[in-house]
């Protein structure tokens, strides 16, 4: 069994590869920066107005169920339209965070290399495995649908303590714990690592806050358990407030998706140092 040190090179390899052009620089191609700027999904429009573009709907599909889960989390406007219109709104802001991830997901499998993933034969769900990308859209689109569970059962305020610990408090959790490991595994494509200090990347902003949201999230679905004997909450404030800066820091996240679809497309840049040396004539795989 491969040690840590193995497993990370292995991560490593998954997010970026460095080769020798023609003319002897040695460039590093990035996962993220070539699934992000393929021609067919991200050509066409501005940085604002692009809805010819696959990019800049994920972008606002985000930012709209990101203000919704925000608007939602504002005890003022639970006092203003009442439980039932409050639970409608996140279950409505959870459809827009599915379809957003849904995108997504399709997004690193039109990315695959050729090897993969055959163009001509291309499935609606593939598995890719030794894809950190592939893993990170797919877990974040399975924690959508939870989401769309416990926001769609809470719509209902008849519910016994047992079925909303049950099929609320549950999936809520589910789905956190889904956008964290998401978000992590975001995070590392990005950086190549744990950690990195990247501040002129917008990639490296997206990912930060995206991360932070989903810590908040994680610490919502901790206060948010429901008692399945009392159906009591264990802190509500705290709950709300956890819900309230993740998705904030979700809507930030949407907003940054789109001056970076429209960035500098490609997904070469200059690789810091020598590369490895390694000496590949024609751009490679970006994934393994």
């Amino acid at each position: 069994m491969p040690g840590p040190r193995s497993a990370d090179r292995g991560l490593r390899a998954a997010t970026y590869v460095d080769h020798r052009r023609l003319d002897g620089l040695v460039v590093r191609w990035e996962s993220r920066r070539h699934r992000k700027h393929l021609k067919a999904a991200a050509a066409g429009g501005s940085t604002w107005w692009a809805p010819g573009a696959r990019g800049w709907w994920i972008a606002v599909l985000f930012a709209v169920g990101s203000a919704l889960f925000a608007v939602g989390s504002v005890p003022a406007y639970v006092g203003a339209v009442g439980a039932r219109w409050d639970a409608v709104t996140y279950f409505t802001g959870s459809l827009f965070f599915t379809y957003a991830a849904f995108l997504t997901y399709r997004e690193a499998v039109d990315a695959a290399p050729g090897a993969q993933d055959n163009p001509a034969h291309r499935r609606f769900f593939v598995y890719q495995p030794r894809r950190i990308d592939w893993w990170a859209t797919a877990v974040q689109f399975a924690g959508t649908l939870y989401f769309n569970v416990s926001t769609g059962v809470a719509v209902h305020t008849d519910l016994t303590a047992q079925a909303a610990h049950q099929h609320v408090w549950r999936p809520d959790a589910i789905g956190s714990a889904c956008f964290l490991v998401a978000s992590a595994l975001a995070w590392y494509e990005v950086c190549h690592g744990w950690t990195a200090w990247r501040p002129r990347s917008w990639s490296w902003w997206i990912t930060l806050v995206n991360l932070l949201g989903s810590v908040a999230f994680g610490v919502s679905a901790v206060a948010g358990y429901i008692s399945p004997v009392t159906g009591q909450l264990r802190n509500a404030e705290r709950a709300n407030l956890g819900t309230l800066i993740g998705a904030v820091c979700f809507l930030v996240g949407a907003v940054l998706l789109l001056p970076e679809r429209t960035e500098e497309a490609g997904g070469e840049v200059t690789a810091p140092g020598d590369g490895g040396g390694l000496a590949r004539q024609e751009p490679p795989p970006v994934t393994t």
